[in-house]
């Protein structure tokens, strides 16, 4: 049975991870935003704003008191985001790296000193098929989410030679209340990246499966659905092609773009 802690376990995939650990037969901390505690049975709930350095270390202190530590820290709290580079404002930029990348550093920098003491520990943190590919009009989110996965790799050598083990979740788009954190200039950019969510035929619950397999397995790259998958081989193997769909993507939003401005 494992200790387990979950950043962004109210909703959407957090909380499909929580549910799956407790069904597992797992300790979980769930965490989130909220004071009060959602209804997830069987987990703990303590609040926990990812861009708090003062929450991280109270999250720490709590494992240390009330489990002995902690052997499974899942960096799962984000945002959506994105838009054309000359759109999208700096604001947004800046809100979306707090919290999807700079929340990722301050969980790892939280509990590394545990794990280096416990001489084991597994950092499992959530980045995007966003991460490994790179759509044209969402610069800000495949930015943070490629800086997740370079942050993960960087730990999965530094910290091996302390018994420390590594995990990056690299999900395309799945069913969730995420698009729901789409704020921004580019509100055309918003209705596409909305859309693509709720039309999504795979599940939080579906994707979380498969994570939780991976993390079971140790895996540093943890890829749960298919079209992810295809999307990511298609870049390394087929470049050319990758290359072309990523035009096609962009030439399809020009065109959106400029028949909004002629309305």
């Amino acid at each position: 049975m494992s200790r387990v802690l979950v950043t962004g376990g109210a909703s959407g995939l957090g909380a499909a991870l929580v549910a799956q650990f407790v069904a597992a037969g797992h300790q979980v901390l769930s965490t989130d935003l909220a004071a009060e505690s959602p209804a997830q049975t069987g987990a703990q709930y303590r609040q926990l704003n990812v861009r708090d350095a003062g929450d991280w270390q109270q999250a720490v202190a709590w494992c240390e008191e009330n489990w002995g530590g902690l052997d499974i820290l899942v960096n799962n709290a984000g945002i959506a985001t994105g838009g054309r580079i000359d759109v999208e404002s700096l604001d947004e930029w800046d809100r979306v790296v707090d919290i999807n990348l700079m929340g990722v550093v301050r969980g790892c920098r939280a509990f590394v000193p545990l794990f280096k003491r416990q001489s084991s520990g597994h950092l499992v943190n959530t980045a995007s098929a966003a991460g490994l590919v790179h759509p044209p009009m969402m610069s800000s989110y495949n930015t943070v989410k490629a800086g997740v996965v370079a942050l993960s790799e960087t730990l999965s050598h530094e910290l091996h030679p302390y018994g420390v083990t590594v995990s990056v979740i690299c999900p395309s788009f799945f069913k969730t209340n995420l698009g729901d954190s789409i704020q921004g200039d580019d509100t055309e950019m918003a209705s596409t990246a909305r859309r693509l969510i709720e039309k999504s035929p795979r599940t939080a619950d579906e994707i979380a499966a498969n994570v939780i397999a991976g993390i079971r397995k140790q895996q540093f790259l943890i890829i749960p659905d298919r079209p992810a998958l295809l999307a990511w081989r298609t870049k390394r193997f087929a470049r050319p092609l990758y290359d072309r769909q990523m035009r096609k993507i962009a030439a399809r939003a020009r065109s959106r773009a400029e028949s909004a401005t002629k309305r």
